[in-house]
């Protein structure tokens, strides 16, 4: 099923999960998606329900319930954020090690489920950042594992579209988690304490899903295959096509600016209230959700890098919108919509369809610290460019600041369309599939 090493080591025997035909499906149709899929999809469901709930009211209970600054705000997010792309290395490691991606993944939806109803018992800026970190951690083990069991399901010539569903029932959490936030604000007493319990209820629900609906298999490597170490997962960047994979995600990465910062300048360019500031989010999570799968099925035809360079162009556009932009201009009623469709549209064609890609040049039994390998280089980068912009933003000015990104961006974009991977990357190729 993955592509052999460069010294010619046969395919392991471990194959793609069967998919379920419904019956009278005629031949060449493409079948459905293994069940496997669709229980992680409802599993990322659920959790983000509990995630986005507290992210949503997060930042006004430390700073203004609990009177935290705005700075220590920003250097504990910037904190728990670095340590959830580090920690993805271990999981993805430990999961390849012993074989037991849903064992990892469990763990690590357990330990985000446990530090919910922590919430409630801290109330000092130690306290809440042990519980915020001990949260971070949990997604940080679960992601690699959670994205190998996807691709080791899928077969290879569905892994744009199984990626595709996974990360749009994930977005649909992300769109529920702050309305059922505002809602429970709106009519609880004690708001926040409510809002962490009843985060803390969805986060258990997720995790009992995971255990009863996903099988754990368990992944033997193949006859005369390098065993799985930390020396030979850091040798993955050995294969010239996880490398180019891995730069071009670096390289992107770093000229990519935040999200918070997308939607301040968004906001200065049209004027929205503050009252509205809160819903930018959800407009790109509403885009991402929509395109999610068809962008997947169309990386599955026509390539994925292809798909993937185009998200960034996608970005790229949303950037000179940004740039050209303003409430005084005719077009500034539409700006909001166009910049947001974009933006949810650069996520859908580049979060999982960059994982279906990198999967097929990793072999199954370092597939989950391959991926990693990929995640946590371009979290680390994007974190980064956060500081970076927010620098440049500091000194030159917003405008100033996004037009160097954009042109970094676009320079980025040209590097990476010159070290395109192999065409083996390709959805569903004669390789891929032999090899399968």
């Amino acid at each position: 099923m993955y592509v052999a090493d460069s010294r010619g080591t046969p395919a392991p025997a471990v194959t793609p999960e069967p998919q379920a035909v419904a019956p009278g499906t005629t031949p060449g149709r493409r079948a459905a998606l293994a069940p496997t899929v669709l229980a992680l999809g409802a599993v990322s469901l659920i959790t983000d329900v509990s995630s986005e709930m507290v992210t949503a009211v997060l930042p006004l209970y430390l700073v203004a319930g609990l009177g935290l600054s705005p700075l220590g705000f920003g250097l504990l997010d910037g904190l728990y954020n670095g340590i959830s792309a580090l920690v993805r290395l271990t999981g993805g490691h430990l999961g390849d090690r012993f074989g037991r991606h849903k064992a990892l993944a469990g763990l690590g939806y357990g330990l985000s489920a446990l530090c919910k109803p922590l919430l409630l018992l801290a109330h000092t800026l130690p306290a809440i950042g042990a519980v915020l970190a001990l949260d971070r951690t949990g997604k940080g083990l679960r992601t690699a594992p959670r994205d190998a069991l996807i691709s080791l399901a899928a077969a290879p010539e569905d892994r744009g579209r199984a990626f595709g569903v996974h990360r749009a029932m994930d977005t649909a959490g992300a769109l529920i988690g702050p309305i059922l936030a505002f809602l429970i604000l709106r009519g609880a007493a004690d708001g926040y304490d409510a809002v962490f319990t009843v985060s803390a209820c969805v986060a258990a629900l997720g995790v009992l899903v995971l255990v009863l609906f996903v099988p754990g298999r368990r992944t033997e490597p193949a006859p005369g295959a390098e065993p799985v170490s930390l020396r030979a997962a850091l040798g993955l960047l050995g294969r010239r096509d996880l490398r180019r994979i891995s730069l071009c995600a670096l390289l992107l990465g770093l000229c990519t600016v935040s999200d918070a910062f997308v939607f301040l300048l968004l906001q200065r360019a049209t004027g929205i209230a503050d009252r509205w500031f809160a819903l930018l989010p959800l407009g790109t999570a509403a885009a991402f959700f929509l395109l999610a799968l068809p962008l997947g099925r169309l990386a599955d035809r026509i390539g994925r890098w292809r798909i993937f360079l185009g998200g960034h162009l996608a970005l790229l556009l949303a950037y000179g919108l940004l740039l050209a932009g303003g409430a005084g201009h005719a077009y500034g009623t539409v700006l909001p919509y166009a910049v947001l469709l974009l933006h949810g549209g650069f996520y859908a064609a580049t979060d999982g369809v960059l994982m279906a890609a990198a999967a097929g040049a990793v072999p199954e039994e370092h597939r989950g610290g391959g991926l990693a390998l990929v995640q946590t280089g371009q979290a680390l980068a994007r974190f980064a460019a956060s500081l970076g912009f927010g620098a440049a933003w500091t000194v030159w000015g917003p405008r100033p600041a996004l037009a160097v990104a954009g042109v970094l961006l676009a320079a980025a974009a040209g590097v990476c369309t010159r070290l395109r991977p192999a065409d083996a990357l390709a959805a569903g190729s004669a390789a891929e599939a032999r090899a399968g």
